[in-house]
């Protein structure tokens, strides 16, 4: 039997699946369809998630494993902030190792255990690197810039300034008001630069941010692959990094940035060393359920037989989110 977790970073939910316990591992179409499957609230299980996370055995040399980010849709995600935290506690726990590294497409990433957010609110940080502002990196065309820093981009939006930077993922920021973050322009930017068109040809993930304070930030995004997620780890990383160059004066390059979200609330760092940016970031690594499943049934793709048992990590996440400050109302998504 195939053992499977439900998980979650800022309520930002994934299946975490490790196929290094597989006695064949999941070929690459049977995992995208398992996670078009497993995920979707209507056919799979537990009101679905925001992608798989697989577990191999590691590429590079020195890290411990491998994971790999498949969205709902089943397209694959170069990283994951939220998803690797959520890795992070599994590997650790598994290896009982509070610092290693972590395979992800472009980069082997530190990871290491924190104090608990609060009382049953297991925390991790990760790194967010490599971090590149070249439009090829992101890529986007035939706006007008090579890089796209605090700039007006008419094209993607009257009278809103961007951000474009990849941590590797691509993301484009833009600080807004309480009123504009809120309201539809975020779902209306995201859907149409994750359709067909001649700006993001490979999509993008786009980023609302609200700054609340010195050091302190609401972060509002429409996730490529995913439509609004309750949060995204890579998004609030680079929404981050982007206050620290566009708004040095909201930054106090020695504390943690405060990064509330629909789903909860994350920690962040910005550093720069050796001429590269990389940012830290801290939050929970909640499971909320176990799932075991046979190893036939996990490659037919068969769903009708899975046993479901629920911890009571969920309960105490919660409470830790009714005790943070209320700084918008935009509600928990799911």
């Amino acid at each position: 039997m195939v053992k499977l977790l439900k998980v979650h970073g800022s309520q930002n939910h994934f299946f975490i699946l490790d196929q290094t316990e597989l006695d064949k591992p999941l070929t690459d179409e049977e995992l995208r369809d398992f996670t078009k499957k497993i995920t979707n609230a209507q056919i799979g299980i537990l009101n679905g998630a925001d992608g798989v996370l697989a577990i191999n055995k590691p590429v590079r040399k020195g890290a411990l494993a491998q994971m790999r980010v498949i969205n709902e849709d089943g397209s694959e995600a170069s990283m994951c902030g939220n998803g690797l935290r959520t890795v992070a506690r599994y590997l650790s726990e598994k290896y009982q190792q509070d610092h290693f590294l972590v395979d992800t497409m472009n980069a082997s990433l530190r990871v290491h255990k924190e104090n608990d957010f609060a009382k049953d609110v297991p925390a991790y940080s990760v790194e967010i690197s490599p971090v590149r502002f070249n439009k090829e990196a992101l890529p986007f065309t035939i706006l007008g810039h090579d890089r796209i820093i605090d700039n007006f981009v008419p094209e993607l939006y009257p009278g809103l300034r961007f951000t474009s930077i990849a941590v590797p993922n691509p993301h484009l920021i833009s600080f807004v008001n309480q009123e504009q973050i809120s309201g539809p322009i975020l779902g209306i930017v995201g859907k149409r630069l994750n359709s067909e068109n001649p700006y993001f040809t490979d999509g993008v993930n786009v980023n609302f941010a609200q700054i609340l304070d010195k050091n302190k930030l609401f972060v509002r995004t429409y996730e490529r692959g995913v439509g609004f997620t309750n949060a995204c780890g890579t998004g609030m990383s680079a929404t981050s990094l982007a206050l620290w160059l566009t708004h040095p004066e909201m930054v106090d390059t020695d504390s943690q940035i405060d990064v509330f979200n629909p789903g909860g609330m994350v920690k962040t760092k910005v550093h720069y060393d050796n001429n590269e940016y990389w940012i830290e970031l801290t939050g929970n690594a909640t499971f909320t359920h176990q799932i075991t499943i046979s190893e036939n049934d996990l490659h037919r793709n068969n769903l009708e037989n899975v046993q479901i048992s629920e911890t009571n990590e969920q309960q105490a996440y919660e409470h830790f989110v009714d005790s943070l400050p209320k700084y918008n109302d935009i509600t928990t998504l799911a």
